[in-house]
């Protein structure tokens, strides 16, 4: 049963039709859920009933592909997002739709609502000392972010940019920190200075500065781009920042698409640009593991689910007027306790 979910980002640009068109209606959204196991299929092992779980953004996955067998799951092609996806037979490993009694294709729902059902491996135990409505948005944004910084190997003697300092750029610096590298804030919004650094960052740069990228050439190994505004950056000055072979990486998703870029923009510093998708099973219980060791704690805003809580919510993420997350609350006094 679920206890509370964060409102991502995600969820406005699909039901604002930003990322394109609706392809269910009605539809529930949600995918940081956090809620305890009331039931479980005969051969669950991963979970059991009474356990404080969180679900994130993927709910399955064929299992069987190279891709899941390599703990890239969250790259499988089979796999089913937590909403708006359409559920196929032979647990995700056919292209042939799952329809209900009516001949209506089956789509998944989302986590403002009372229950999920999920498969086991998409189901991560929550440590004790990690508040609910601070899990909730580490499924999404959380693990997001610590996904890449994983991969590219963040740690002791790496210097990392998180560019973006908002819903998921202040995971990104608490996380950055957390694995030992050096850690520069790059932000628009020279307010947010402050909390940077308490977040984690070593340094801030505000990027209305004139000339701000000049000092920091072949500065960065590693970008990690959380911005939702990315179509109108001048990305070959942000790509001088980077080290010889340094990367600029995209986790923020505008609605638009990215600027322009030239061949020879990569050439003075061999540098590359790339992206993913949300992260695998073993990064979340990794992530997770790092918050509850390092006592790490974003920062979220909370308001009780209700028709006007949802759309409060909603607005605010939209709107960009939330420090740093949202968390719907209070699910026992709208759905009840079982």
């Amino acid at each position: 049963m679920n206890e509370c979910c964060g409102v991502c980002g995600s969820d406005v640009h699909t039901i604002t039709g930003g990322w394109g068109e609706l392809s269910a209606k009605p539809l529930c959204v949600g995918h940081e859920i956090i809620g305890k196991v009331i039931a479980v299929g005969k051969k669950v092992t991963l979970c059991k009933v009474g356990d404080r779980v969180g679900v994130g953004a993927q709910v399955q996955s064929c299992m069987r592909c190279k891709q899941c067998k390599s703990d890239n799951e969250n790259y499988c092609p089979h796999q089913v997002d937590t909403y708006n996806a359409p559920y196929n037979l032979d647990e995700g490993h056919s292209d042939q739709p799952m329809k209900d009694s009516q001949g209506n294709q089956i789509f998944s729902q989302g986590g403002y609502s009372s229950h999920s059902r999920v498969h086991e491996y998409f189901v991560f135990p929550v440590p004790d000392n990690i508040p609910s409505h601070e899990a909730g948005p580490m499924m999404c944004a959380g693990l997001t972010t610590y996904g890449p910084l994983a991969r590219v190997g963040t740690g002791p003697g790496k210097h990392v940019a998180i560019l973006g300092i908002g819903g998921l750029g202040h995971f990104g610096l608490l996380w950055a920190k957390a694995l030992g590298a050096e850690v520069t804030a790059l932000s628009h919004t020279p307010s947010k200075k402050d909390e940077a650094l308490k977040l984690g960052a070593d340094h801030f740069v505000c990027t209305k500065d004139k000339d701000w990228a000049k000092p920091l050439a072949f500065t960065f190994d590693f970008i990690l781009n959380a911005a939702d505004m990315t179509n109108e950056f001048d990305m070959t000055t942000y790509m001088s920042t980077l080290a010889v072979n340094g990367e600029f990486h995209n986790v923020g998703l505008p609605d638009k698409p990215l600027p322009e870029l030239k061949a020879f923009d990569f050439a003075p510093n061999g540098s590359k640009i790339a992206g993913s998708h949300i992260g695998s099973r073993k990064e979340c219980l990794a992530m997770l593991k790092l918050a509850s060791e390092k006592d790490l704690h974003p920062l979220i805003e909370t308001i009780d689910i209700s028709e006007e809580g949802c759309k409060k919510a909603v607005q605010k993420v939209k709107e960009n007027d939330v420090r740093y997350r949202v968390t719907l609350t209070g699910f026992h006094k709208a759905f009840g306790t079982s």
